[in-house]
């Protein structure tokens, strides 16, 4: 059974940091691409950042290239979001997810991608 376990959300101030953090188990990590999405209240869920199964290629919203960061430790399962020049508007719950195709070098801004979810962190950023 996957499972991913998010950790690391909380409150911070705007321009603040935060560093998001989802450990996997169940499935082969380093042969998957994972990804981060959020989800404000009231709004659909969007996507954030990707990386490949390799690492060597990373993928971002507009709206948080520059600022934030994903990075995976195969040797630990875990996948990271280094979150800089927290915003408001990054106000979500954020979830991480597991590629679905092993090996697979094409897109993953599309959550169809994905098919299996952690639970959320909550991030919430004061102005």
């Amino acid at each position: 059974q996957v499972q991913l376990v998010e950790s690391g959300g909380g409150l911070v101030q705007a321009g603040g940091s935060l560093r998001l953090s989802c450990a996997t188990s169940g499935r082969t990590f380093s042969s998957y691409a994972m990804g981060w999405f959020r989800q404000a209240p009231g709004k659909e869920r969007e996507f954030v950042a990707a990386i490949s199964w390799s690492g060597g290629i990373t993928y971002y919203a507009d709206s948080v290239k520059g600022r934030f960061t994903i990075s995976r430790d195969n040797a630990k399962n875990t996948v990271y979001l280094q979150m800089n020049s927290l915003k408001a508007e990054d106000t979500a719950g954020y979830y991480c997810a597991f590629g679905k195709r092993r090996y697979y070098s094409g897109s993953y801004y599309s959550s169809l991608e994905y098919d299996a979810w952690g639970q959320g962190t909550q991030v919430t950023v004061s102005s």
